[in-house]
């Protein structure tokens, strides 16, 4: 994981972009994955954004633990931020935001003669569901979208109507992670281009994982009686389960890995939540 370039110059943009753009707008709408909520928020937008009104939107909630997602709710409440949790493919959730939105909107110009636009700004990492969400709003293809990182590129300014604007960004992320598992997580969940990656690997560190976390919706998702001794082993039986094997009776690790790892990010294994806020003292 550590040969991996986080930070490639199109990002290197995006912040500058960010930056500049920042005093246009009256909000920002921050995307993150329901079921990585710390390792898909940037740290730099954090320091970026500042003041400014914040809407975090947990995407793809159908994809996470509920009782998991209820938490990270009260999480970010707590934090002093808006909260939705929504699932920006389905469209569950725009309803709540466009109302929330109206209601910034109205305090906004609360005592102006003159109404002013609502104007925002959406950021998140790439992969995260920006673009669908944008497509909700406007009820039409206005970006394109894909399940591969790093499709939005440049700025748009997209009317949604009811004298609301919102600025596009392309995905950002940071030059280094300080807690690895970031990395893994963001990995895992789609946010990393899996050219960078080994995927055989890259799936047994996420059923090292799920088999602490998570060991019955592993076995009843690949049939297994028991999970291995150790993740390696189990990743075996899931491979034997499937019938993965090559000639000479080798296992073909690739592709199972690729597998595992397309069934969970399409949550075939499950809801899953691969953080959890940290229990206060």
């Amino acid at each position: 994981m550590e040969n991996i370039n986080w930070y490639p110059g199109h990002m290197k943009k995006t912040r500058e972009l960010i930056q500049e753009s920042l005093k246009m707008v009256d909000a920002v709408i921050e995307v993150i994955d329901a079921r990585i909520p710390i390792s898909s928020r940037n740290p730099i937008i954090d320091e970026l954004v500042k003041n400014k009104k914040r809407i975090i939107i947990l995407n793809k909630n159908d994809l996470a633990d509920i009782k998991t997602n209820n938490l990270w709710i009260e999480h970010f409440k707590e934090l002093g931020y808006y909260v939705l949790s929504m699932n920006c493919m389905s469209g569950s959730g725009v309803q709540q935001l466009l109302k929330l939105l109206t209601s910034i909107q109205n305090k906004k110009n609360e005592g102006n003669i003159r109404k002013k636009p609502l104007r925002m700004m959406i950021v998140g990492v790439p992969n995260v569901g920006k673009s669908s969400l944008i497509n909700r709003l406007t009820k039409k293809k206005s970006t394109k979208t894909g399940n591969k990182p790093g499709v939005t590129k440049g700025k748009q300014w997209i009317n949604l109507g009811n004298d609301m604007q919102l600025l596009d960004t392309p995905g950002i992320l940071w030059p280094k992670f300080e807690d690895p598992k970031a990395g893994l997580n963001l990995a895992f969940c789609g946010s990393i281009k899996d050219e960078v990656l080994d995927i055989a690997t890259l799936a047994l560190e996420l059923i090292t994982v799920l088999q602490k976390e998570y060991p019955n919706l592993l076995m009843e998702r690949y049939k297994l009686e028991e999970l291995g001794e150790l993740p390696l082993d189990t990743m075996e039986k899931i491979a034997k389960k499937r019938g993965f094997i090559q000639s000479g009776n080798k296992i073909d690790y690739e592709r199972t890995g690729r597998t595992v790892m397309d069934e969970f990010r399409a949550g075939m294994i499950g809801s899953i939540s691969l953080e959890r806020p940290k229990v206060k003292e």
